[in-house]
């Protein structure tokens, strides 16, 4: 499997999906930004594209663009809590270093 889920993340995002009133499951991604080059991407679909990878992490669909999934291959998603302050991590195996914030990786 491409991606995979700890079970923080899994009941968060199904939460988020069952409060949406459309949509098909989550999308993640790679885009160019940030000080070292890649940052990740989350968000609802509404639908599939053409050149997108599909799969299923239990009962929530994972929707993948191809040139992402290279970048993503091997990547667990968590939903930490940590104090106050609570969102989700990529630990990423194909990620080599960090910018100072988190906000972007390098490959």
């Amino acid at each position: 499997m491409a991606v995979t889920m700890t079970p923080a993340a899994l009941t968060r995002v199904r939460h988020f999906l069952e409060n949406r009133v459309q949509g098909i499951g989550l999308r993640l991604a790679v885009r160019t930004s940030g000080c070292s080059g890649l940052a990740y991407v989350m968000e609802f679909v509404d639908q599939v594209n053409e050149d997108d990878v599909t799969f299923h992490i239990e009962d929530v669909m994972v929707v993948i663009d191809q040139k992402s999934l290279i970048h993503l291959q091997g990547t667990e998603l968590d939903f930490v809590k940590e104090g106050l302050n609570e969102g989700f991590t990529f630990n990423n195996p194909n990620a080599k270093g960090e910018c100072g914030c988190g906000e972007s990786f390098t490959v």
